[in-house]
């Protein structure tokens, strides 16, 4: 029992590194390779929020210091700003930090699919994985804007037939 207790006690330490730093960097690798920029505002975005988060993390120390699930509440709050199935960053980026930074004329400073897509397609393009956002990127780009808003308005109908 005291292997178990000790990994325990210690699973931020040992899996933290590999979540926080070592996944995300090789996704941004990935991602500055890649043709979408879909990638590249998640990973950019997660970049900006660890540093913000190490940051808080150095300024309130004597704080944090004294709640002592700390690392496991940043710990699965990395694991969701990472993971692929839940886009936490890109989440965050959209929700959050769009609203209090406006990019101004930098028009390809935010994503493509947010700058060219209509509000309704920028919604269904969000909730989908990374994956998913570069094929229906790549489908758009492809056959157009108009083509997607077809397949869509197919979909619900097919829906609600069932």
């Amino acid at each position: 029992m005291g292997v178990l207790a000790a990994i325990a006690k210690n699973l931020d330490r040992l899996i933290g590194p590999g979540v926080t730093l070592l996944y995300p960097l090789y996704a941004t690798m990935r991602a500055i390779e890649s043709a979408s920029t879909l990638d590249d505002q998640q990973w950019l975005t997660y970049w900006v929020l660890y540093s913000l988060i190490t940051l808080f993390e150095l300024f309130c120390w004597k704080v944090l210091a004294w709640i002592p699930i700390w690392p496991y509440m940043k710990l699965l709050f990395c694991i969701w700003l990472v993971l692929p199935i839940f886009n936490g960053a890109a989440y965050v980026y959209e929700n959050i930090v769009r609203k209090y930074v406006k990019p101004g004329d930098y028009s390809n400073w935010s994503s493509s699919s947010s700058s060219k897509h209509p509000e309704g397609q920028k919604k269904v393009i969000q909730m989908l994985s990374l994956d998913g956002r570069k094929s229906v990127e790549r489908f758009i780009d492809h056959h157009g804007p108009e083509a997607l808003e077809r397949v869509v308005k197919a979909a619900e109908r097919e829906a609600r037939k069932h």
